[in-house]
């Protein structure tokens, strides 16, 4: 299995910022798209940043200009750094990684793993 790993979340008043880390471990042979969700009490889970394993970013039209994703391929984490955040970003913050295994027994499997969430508190 391929396990997820988050840190970085917080409190922080409206206009701060934030940078949060996520890191894959495991029998890992290739980590593909690495992504952040946000869950904001009482609603889905929604996608707010993507990096492919070349490191083209995408953002979430809420977040963008102010959310910048990069990525440490040797050390397969991302890190999702957040400036002028405002209370509307409150939420878990997921990160989410796709990619190929290897099991025990060499074998290859296709892995979509998740991290147990980090909170993020924005106060106004």
């Amino acid at each position: 299995q391929v396990q997820l790993v988050e840190s970085g979340g917080g409190l922080v008043q409206a206009g701060g910022s934030l940078r949060l880390s996520c890191s894959a471990s495991g029998r890992i042979v290739s980590v593909n798209a690495m992504n952040w969700y946000r869950q904001a009490p009482s609603k889905a889970r929604d996608l707010v940043a993507t990096i492919t394993s070349g490191g083209v970013s995408t953002y979430a039209e809420s977040v963008a200009g102010r959310f910048t994703l990069s990525r440490d391929n040797a050390k397969n984490t991302v890190y999702l750094q957040m400036n002028n955040l405002q209370p509307d970003d409150t939420g878990i913050y997921y990160c989410n990684a796709k990619g190929i295994r290897r099991s025990l027994t060499d074998r290859r499997f296709e892995y979509d793993s998740w991290g147990q969430g980090t909170q993020v508190t924005v106060s106004s």
